[in-house]
């Protein structure tokens, strides 16, 4: 379980009282590797990149276009980040998230509120919005329909509609001899012979 320490000033003095919180850190992290490593094959999931980051405050509502936009969350970004570096570690994806939990709940704590944004973010995974489904319909089928071919392009498919590579996209010479069309192509021979 993720939990968060809170120093209560007591008459003993100051005391470390721990919350357990509800957001379970395994989920967190699960989170973080999850969209650390969309989109890039390469991806280890230990680092996270700045678009990565903006998916996933955006998908995972930490964005809500009043008390964090966009340009919130690319300061965050660069503030939590090394100076040279161009990705994020799971220890600055947690401080990132620190800094957006006030602006993200207004009203509540911090501790309250780095709770709620950490319920926002565990648990969820990156979503494919937008990705363009391949089109079916009456003109689609229509144009690839090979049995309603003609001239030339019905010599690129066999009876069954398969394609047949190479030799339907380019003539082959034929270097026989003959004539395309003629009917005793390989017949000479056999005639010069008697």
């Amino acid at each position: 379980m993720l939990t968060c320490a809170l120093l209560m000033h007591g008459a003993s003095g100051i005391e470390k009282v721990s919350m357990a919180g509800s957001t379970d850190g395994a989920a967190l992290q699960a989170s973080f590797r999850k969209f650390a490593i969309y989109g890039d094959t390469k991806a280890t999931g230990q680092e996270m990149t700045g678009k990565n980051w903006a998916k996933l405050c955006k998908e995972c509502k930490v964005m809500d276009g009043k008390g964090v936009t966009g340009t919130d969350v690319d300061i965050v970004f660069s503030k939590v980040k090394g100076k040279t570096a161009r990705v994020i570690s799971y220890e600055e994806f947690k401080k990132a998230l620190e800094e957006l939990a006030p602006k993200r709940f207004k009203g509540k704590s911090k501790e309250e509120a780095f709770e709620s944004i950490c319920q926002l973010v565990a648990g969820k995974e990156p979503t494919n919005v937008g990705v363009t489904k391949a089109a079916t319909g009456g003109a689609v089928d229509r144009l690839t329909d090979t049995t309603k071919y003609t001239g030339s392009h019905k010599e690129r498919f066999d009876e069954s509609g398969k394609g047949k590579g190479k030799s339907g996209r380019e003539n082959i010479v034929d270097t026989s001899g003959y004539v395309g069309a003629y009917k005793n192509a390989g017949t000479y021979d056999a005639k010069v012979k008697k």
